[in-house]
């Protein structure tokens, strides 16, 4: 009869393999940007990875009996292998392939070696407006929301007085300019030409506290990232937008039109885009 070691060690390779699979097809999904599945990816990795840890760690753990048992008796396998890799060849194939999968992500940041980035999530030199996209429009299922005549900006929360504003108003409003990076999690990064409004201005506007944070809220209904905290810091920067143009265009709705935020320091992720909302606390 196995041990309860033994047992452990088998049941943990569920988890453990079937969630490395899990992870590496999604992730080789979300590198080309197709997704045929309704659950969250952002998500789904996360938890995929601390069962994947776990079933890692129980897999070890079950093994600990083992490994002290063949260390107590101090035997050693002197017959010459003649088949296999052996720990060397072992060793030397995984540290292979993880340069070389490091290599195929880390080398778009090099311009001369970009084509070669087999598994680099996007492709700097294409994109609208000059950007790459991650999440269009369309799979955000925005579009008519943020195409519609009936469009408005609204300031509420912690303010002296809610203000709403069509998309004529915004762009009746003082523009400013910064030049800011998209820096994605993913591991790219592309600077670009942002002009809008500043968040700060529409802060005072409102009669906003000098100390207020702020939530920024998109018209996206679903979603991890369909709302973003600004802090104070961040919310009061000079160059902190909500931005109606890019490159010197009229914001693509890939993009964020008709509003989307741009901050400095401040990971893609939370650059929220088809603002309808900001809510000051």
């Amino acid at each position: 009869m196995a041990s309860l070691p033994h047992l452990l060690e088998r049941i943990a390779l569920l988890p453990l393999v079937g969630g490395a699979i899990f992870l590496l097809v999604t992730g080789v999904n979300n590198v080309a940007a197709w997704y045929p599945w309704q659950f969250d990816f952002v998500a789904a990795h996360h938890w995929a990875a601390w069962i994947t840890i776990g079933g890692l760690v129980t897999h070890v753990g079950a093994k600990l009996t083992t490994t002290r048992a063949a260390l107590r008796r101090g035997a050693v396998d002197e017959t010459p292998r003649t088949s296999g890799l052996g720990r060397r060849g072992f060793l030397a194939t995984i540290g292979a392939t993880g340069l070389f999968l490091a290599a195929s992500v880390e080398l778009q940041s090099i311009s001369v070696f970009r084509r070669i980035g087999l598994l680099s999530p996007r492709d700097l030199s294409k994109g609208v407006q000059g950007l790459p996209v991650n999440s269009s429009a369309a799979r955000r299922r925005v579009v008519d929301s943020a195409m519609s005549p009936d469009y408005r900006l609204r300031v509420t929360g912690a303010v002296r007085e809610e203000l709403e504003f069509t998309l004529a108003d915004l762009r009746a409003m003082e523009q400013h300019e910064a030049e800011l990076p998209i820096a994605c999690v993913e591991g790219w990064s592309k600077s670009a030409h942002w002009r809008g409004i500043r968040l700060r201005d529409l802060l005072a506007e409102a009669g906003a506290a000098d100390d207020a944070s702020c939530t920024v809220v998109s018209l996206q209904e679903r979603g991890g990232f369909r709302s973003a905290w600004v802090n104070r810091s961040h919310a009061h920067d000079r160059d902190t937008l909500l931005a109606l143009e890019l490159n010197g265009e009229v914001l693509h709705i890939d993009h964020g039109f008709p509003v989307r935020l741009i901050g400095p320091n401040r990971p893609g992720v939370s650059q929220t885009k088809w603002v309808t909302e900001v809510r000051v606390s």
